[in-house]
């Protein structure tokens, strides 16, 4: 069985003749005839009966074709994506955890490689799938922050996946509430006044552990805890529950950021942000460009 035969046998069951099918494909009808003939005798089933003024398919050739309409729709699909390598769309790829700076650079690096057409990827997800995503080359460049608990853990892991941490800069912890939270106006807050109100701190999944939370403090036994996987969630919480995150302070000007503010955290973690790679990698222009434009925040 051949992609051509599945071809023919589409355009017959489409013109429901044999002649008008063989004009359409540019082909003998006798030729026709035979390829259907042959493909029925390898199958085992008639696709065709033939009437007075043309042919029908059979209930069997109706379930056969069907399958055949998909196979050759997917084989076109291939056949033009991969017929003529020079055209292909660029490509760029990033994973990062859960920062709006990071998407903000993104989208900077988007708009500077803008073109007629282009297939670029952004994954905001958990910390092992981040490492995942770059180790298996799923992604060029991994977005992540590193806290003085779990430092020398991941560069360990970093070492084991042959991957390079680059630092970009580092922020202290401080703590994110809506702004007319009960405890918004203070200028520094204590985990312990926190206490009674839930904190937002994001699923890492399979990777449930205390070393890859991307928060500061991961240690810290939170009374009131509500796991989320993405910003937006997190912040509708926020807003709803009167809840707060532990953070470092860059909000950006996403989402609805507006209504959340930031305050000091008494309980002080640095945590270093970066980007990871493969060792010995270089980095595409647009890849440069995006850690040009990480480099950049302030």
């Amino acid at each position: 069985m051949t992609i051509l035969q599945l071809k023919y046998v589409i355009a017959i069951a489409e013109e429901c003749s044999m002649r008008k099918a063989a004009d359409r494909l540019y082909v003998s009808q006798p030729s026709l005839s035979n390829t259907v003939r042959d493909l029925e005798t390898e199958l085992g089933i008639q696709i065709f009966e033939r009437v007075h003024n043309g042919v029908v398919t059979t209930s069997a050739g109706a379930s056969f074709i069907a399958y055949a309409r998909s196979a050759v729709e997917q084989f076109e699909i291939i056949e033009k994506k991969y017929s003529d390598r020079g055209k292909d769309k660029p490509t760029f790829s990033v994973s990062m955890q859960h920062y709006t700076f990071a998407v903000n650079a993104f989208i900077e690096t988007v708009k500077q490689f803008d073109c007629e057409e282009f297939q670029y990827s952004i994954r905001e997800t958990q910390t092992g799938e981040v490492i995942e995503d770059v180790k298996n080359m799923k992604s060029e460049i991994g977005v992540i922050a590193l806290s003085d608990f779990n430092k020398n853990t991941f560069k360990k892991i970093f070492a084991d996946t042959s991957l390079e941490f680059k630092e970009l800069f580092t922020r202290n912890s401080f703590v994110y509430l809506r702004k007319d939270h009960p405890l918004a106006k203070k200028k520094e807050l204590s985990l312990d006044e926190l206490v009674d109100y839930p904190c937002m701190v994001f699923d890492q999944g399979d990777y449930n552990s205390f070393y890859y939370r991307e928060e500061a403090l991961a240690t810290y036994d939170y009374k009131k805890a509500i796991c989320t996987n993405e910003r937006a969630t997190s912040i509708e919480l926020m807003l709803g529950l009167n809840g707060y995150a532990v953070g470092a302070a860059m909000l950006g000007e996403s989402l609805n950021v507006s209504d959340i503010t930031a305050v000091k955290l008494k309980e002080q973690e640095l945590l270093t942000f970066g980007y990871i790679i493969r060792k010995g990698s270089k980095l595409s222009d647009m890849g440069k460009i995006f850690v040009k434009k990480l480099k950049a925040v302030k």
